[in-house]
């Protein structure tokens, strides 16, 4: 085990970031183990706290807590660890990869089109099943706060204790939680802003459960505004849900005659353009905004998936032209 040390940044290093200077200096220590000394306040730059990802500048001090000896090996290995669950290396990687956001208390992740939350009948990978990845040093394992459906891509927080993951979920719960998503739809809605008030119920089909318009049904309200268009056949829509049921967008979308772009199961035939339009759901958990476990608030905003970033581009649309219309128009 090594002492403290004081180490200057070298001219060689200006611009790097710290948790690539610690790789360069000390081969054999592990990420996890730099965020765990990160937290800690064991590791400052100039006497002050820092994150792994900030840049250095050459003549900065970097104070170094008591490295083990394996810190300094480089043939050391600094693969994914192996857990319980038996999750792979690439699991690992793909997990963390999806990282936004990640403090003492929280993640969120941007999930991928086609990767489901949780496992099902048919279904042996998935985000739930993949959350030991994100433990890093931590006793506990990340839960998950709430689901977005399969084929819908986006923001997805995590708790990363249990006291976190309890006032997260209440945060959802209470309705304190601010949420935009971003859709393209088969043609225009009219009008271009409003509100969807229609009420929704699960029912069982021969081909599995489905959600419809029923007066009798659970409240479900959606404001949405429209972007952009794409002469009449198409239209970016930003929705905001002041509820959560299942599948909420997806019906209202088709309940005012504009179905999401590659949603067959709600749209039908006409939820599908023509042309190189992808034929993949057109639906991106966007924007999020959650009360913090520790205080103030985390808000986080997720790119768009490939696919949908083809679209944009093949439309026209430019993400950098958005401007929040709901606060625009106090909806």
């Amino acid at each position: 085990m090594s002492r403290v040390q004081l180490i200057e940044v070298s001219d060689g290093e200006d611009d790097l970031r710290l948790d690539r200077w610690f790789k360069s200096h000390f081969p054999g220590m592990s990420h996890g183990q730099l965020e765990k000394y990160l937290r800690k306040g064991e590791v400052r730059v100039d006497k002050k706290r820092a994150k792994a990802k900030d840049r250095l500048e050459a003549g900065q001090t970097i104070r170094v807590p008591p490295m083990p000896d394996y810190a300094f090996d480089p043939n050391a290995s600094r693969s994914a660890p192996k857990y319980e669950s038996g999750l792979s290396d690439h699991d690992v990687a793909d997990i963390r990869g999806m990282v936004l956001h990640m403090d003492d208390e929280v993640i969120v992740l941007n999930k991928p089109a086609g990767l489901p939350v949780q496992g099902g009948s048919k279904q042996t990978r998935h985000i739930d099943g993949m959350l030991d990845g994100l433990r890093y040093d931590y006793e506990e394992r990340p839960r998950l706060i709430h689901r977005l459906d399969k084929d819908t891509s986006g923001v997805l927080v995590i708790g990363r204790t249990r006291k976190a993951t309890k006032h997260l979920t209440e945060a959802f719960r209470n309705r304190t939680t601010r949420k935009i998503y971003w859709a393209l739809v088969a043609g225009v809605p009219r009008p271009h802003n409003a509100t969807i008030s229609y009420n929704l119920r699960k029912i069982v089909t021969s081909v599995g459960e489905k959600v419809v318009v029923d007066r009798e049904g659970q409240t479900a309200i959606s404001d949405y505004s429209v972007v952009s268009v794409a002469g009449t056949t198409a239209a970016w829509l930003a929705l905001k849900p002041l509820t959560g049921r299942t599948h909420q967008l997806r019906v209202h979308c088709h309940a005012i005659e504009t179905p999401i772009v590659g949603d067959g199961k709600y749209g039908g035939p006409e939820a599908f353009l023509e042309g190189a339009i992808s034929r993949n759901m057109h639906l991106h958990a966007r924007e999020i905004t959650i009360s913090h476990p520790n205080g103030g608030e985390v808000s986080v905003t997720a790119p768009l998936s490939q696919h949908m970033a083809a679209t944009w581009k093949l439309l026209g649309f430019h993400e950098n032209d958005y401007e929040d219309p709901f606060e625009e128009q106090g909806i």
